[in-house]
């Protein structure tokens, strides 16, 4: 049994993310590492520790009831989320790392998002990047 590890945020791009990887999970009988990162300081105090379990209690239950065997991590390490999603897959040995992207400005379409960016470049996997629905 392989392991795939995914990038989630609570938005559109984290739950298309979300969405594709448990796909792949059941597709391939696959383990599904969720890694959720904060950097930490004064943007991320105790409340919104809270917040983010509770998003995260609803990603448990939701594949819980996919039947998709799963971790989740809450990192709070100051580091980059690109760092963490780097890390994670290289402990995990993954065979690969889903990521969501989001639709961007004509000028932002130039480049990806600097953590997207760097997963692609850094990660020692292959790496699935999701384009997140319209809102």
């Amino acid at each position: 049994m392989g392991t795939i590890v995914v990038g989630y945020v609570p938005k559109p791009e984290g739950r298309a993310a979300l969405r594709r990887a448990a796909e792949e999970a059941r597709l391939r009988d696959a383990t599904l590492v969720v890694v959720n990162s904060h950097r930490g300081g004064r943007e991320f105090d105790r409340d919104d520790a809270i917040d983010s379990e509770e998003q995260l209690e609803e990603v448990r239950k939701e594949l819980r009831d996919a039947g998709v065997e799963h971790e989740v991590r809450q990192l709070v390490r100051g580091m980059d989320p690109a760092d963490d999603l780097v890390n994670v897959a290289t402990e995990v040995q993954a065979e690969f790392i889903v990521i969501g992207l989001r639709r961007r400005s004509p000028v932002g379409k130039l480049i990806l998002g600097s953590n997207a960016q760097r997963v692609l470049l850094d990660a020692p996997c292959p790496v699935l990047a999701v384009k997140a629905d319209e809102d």
